[in-house]
This record gives structure tokens, C-alpha cells and sequence, in this order.
């Protein structure tokens, strides 16, 4: 018989080995499922470790375009529309038309008018127009309009309706239902040529302060029996019971008008008003004409551009 050789296998670190072996797939399994467990929940409650779904795009995601403003307060060119107030009536000589202090389009450095505001005095030289008339009523609204589309400007600039409520007779006055329509139809003639364009529509003065205000001068109330606003103006001095229906009366007219703008511009999104701004202004002698005491003096003008700058650069209306 051979030699016994006593050879003992080393079961227990054998044993360790694949103990530890099966430890580290063990783990492995457990740190795969926590992280699918981790995946899933994160899935679910839409947490980002970054913010958003702005974490890790995807290469072919399309990027999402910044909306555009709705009102632009910087417009690179500027049209007016309206009447003898947007016209500098009265404002440098006795019954006539001054548009060089025009609050609207005037390149008087006196006035600084909202143009220049916008566009630069060169700039307003260049790329502003004025279209109102002197004695203009709602009415011819339109016509303004269109023929200012056709310079296709960002901005159009409305002052108009006192000569609506500026008549003979409170009863020839214009019906506020009317005043509406013929709004109304501007503004659907204006989007129809001018789809992105802006419009800044100034309220109607207070044409009552107006008179108690010039009723004080009397060359002023000269020229008013020349015709100038005879609803109001007519017969200055008289303070009995009719005088004061028909300036009331006339009052009452021009705050529903105010109305109706506020209104017809707050149904277009690229219409703003003063906010009633113009007509809550307390016109003093020296924002009144030298000559009729009723129309805007070039400082009146300059107010009137200050009130139509600051409504035009709002970021809110």
C-alpha cells in the first residue's frame, strides 16, 4: 500500500469566495432596481434635477419661439388722425392751422411732440404725417384713416369728438349711438389696411373747464361769437337755469363719447387710450390759446404730448 497523503481542501475560503461573489451580484441587482424604482418615481411626479423639461433636450426637440409683444412701445412710424386740436388751431396766430406744435407729429422743440418723442426730431421729420382736419367730426373718421394706411405707419395717433359735441344746438349734437357706429366702422377700416398696427386714442377735453377758464378773458369770448364751439361757448356770461342745462347737458355728452372710445379700443388688442387722461387735465390760461382761450396754447400741446407719451411707452395700458 502507498503513502497516505493528508490533503485537506480549502473549503472555507472556497466558501468565502463565492459567498462574496454572489454578495456582489446581490448588490448590483439591488442598485439596478433602486434605480429603475428611482427612474419611475422621478417619471411620475415630473421632478428635474435642473427645472422643467428645460433639462437635457432632446438635440431634434424645436425650440419654442419667444411670443411677441402685443404693444410695441418703441414704433418706428407715426400717423395722426382727428381734428383742429391735433392740427395746432389757433395755437401760433389767430384762426389758423399750426401743425409744426402739433402734440401728435409737431417738430416745435417747444412741444416735443410724441413723433419726436418716438422717433427722434429727424425720425419724426421723415416717418410721421399728420392727417387730421380742422373742424373733423367722427364722421370723417375714416377718411383720415385711409388715407393714412397708405403710409403704413406702426402707430396711429386719434384725437377726435369735441366738434361732435361742439355744435349750433345741444340737439344737433351727434347721438352717442351714431358717435359708436362711426368709431366702430374707423377702427374696422383701419385693421382691414392696417392688421398690426397700434392705435393711441386720446379722450376729449373737458369742454366745460374749457369755457370756465376762458370766460375770464374777454378777447377770448370775442372770438368765440365767431362760431368756435357755440354749444358751449354761446352766450359766455349768462349763468341762468337754460345756459347751464345746455353746458351740462353738453358735458354729459362728451363723458359718454370718452366712453364709447374707452370701450370700442378696449376690443382691439393693439388699441390703448389715455385712461381718461386728457380729459381729467386742468387747463390752466397758459395751456389755453392767446387768441380763442379754447384750443390748446403750445404749452397745452406739450401737455397733450406728454400724456400721449407716457400712455404710448406703458408696458400696461
Amino acid at each position: 500500500m502507498g503513502q497516505r497523503t493528508n490533503r485537506r481542501t480549502p473549503v472555507g475560503r472556497g466558501r468565502s469566495r463565492v459567498g462574496r461573489g454572489r454578495s456582489r451580484a446581490g448588490r448590483g441587482r439591488s442598485r439596478a432596481a433602486l434605480a429603475v424604482l428611482t427612474a419611475a418615481v422621478l417619471g411620475v411626479t415630473g421632478c428635474d434635477a435642473v427645472g422643467g423639461d428645460s433639462a437635457d433636450p432632446s438635440p431634434s426637440a424645436p425650440k419654442r419661439p419667444k411670443p411677441t409683444p402685443a404693444w410695441d412701445t418703441s414704433p418706428d412710424s407715426v400717423a395722426a388722425v382727428g381734428d383742429s386740436i391735433t392740427r395746432g388751431f389757433d395755437a401760433c396766430s389767430v384762426l389758423s392751422d399750426c401743425p409744426e406744435v402739433s402734440w401728435a407729429t409737431g417738430g416745435s422743440a417747444e412741444v416735443d411732440s410724441l413723433a419726436v418723442r418716438l422717433l427722434g426730431k429727424t425720425g419724426a421729420a421723415e416717418r410721421s404725417w399728420n392727417y387730421a382736419v380742422t373742424g373733423a367730426r367722427m364722421a370723417d373718421l375714416t377718411g383720415q384713416v385711409t388715407r393714412a394706411a397708405a403710409r403704413k405707419p406702426e402707430l396711429v395717433a386719434v384725437m377726435v369728438g369735441a366738434n361732435d359735441a361742439c355744435r349750433a344746438t345741444t340737439s344737433a349734437m351727434t347721438s352717442v349711438a351714431d358717435f359708436r357706429d362711426r368709431f366702430e366702422e374707423a377702427m374696422g377700416t383701419l385693421r382691414e389696411k392696417l392688421p398690426k398696427a397700434q392705435v393711441y386714442v386720446a379722450s376729449i377735453p373737458d369742454l366745460k373747464r374749457l369755457w370756465s377758464q376762458g370766460r375770464t378773458n374777454p378777447l377770448g369770448k370775442q372770438v368765440w361769437k365767431l362760431g368756435i364751439c357755440p354749444s358751449m361757448l354761446g352766450d359766455a356770461d349768462s349763468l341762468d337755469s337754460a345756459a347751464t342745462l345746455r353746458r351740462n347737458t353738453v358735458r354729459d355728452r362728451v363723458e359718454d363719447y370718452n366712453e364709447v372710445l374707452r370701450e370700442v379700443c378696449a376690443k382691439d388688442r393693439l388699441c390703448r387710450t389715455d385712461g381718461g387722461a386728457v380729459h381729467e387735465y386742468r387747463f390752466g390760461t397758459g395751456q389755453l390759446s392767446r387768441w380763442d382761450w379754447f384750443h390748446p396754447s403750445v404749452d397745452g400741446q406739450a401737455r397733450l404730448a406728454e400724456i400721449a407719451y407716457r400712455a404710448v411707452i406703458a408696458k400696461q395700458p
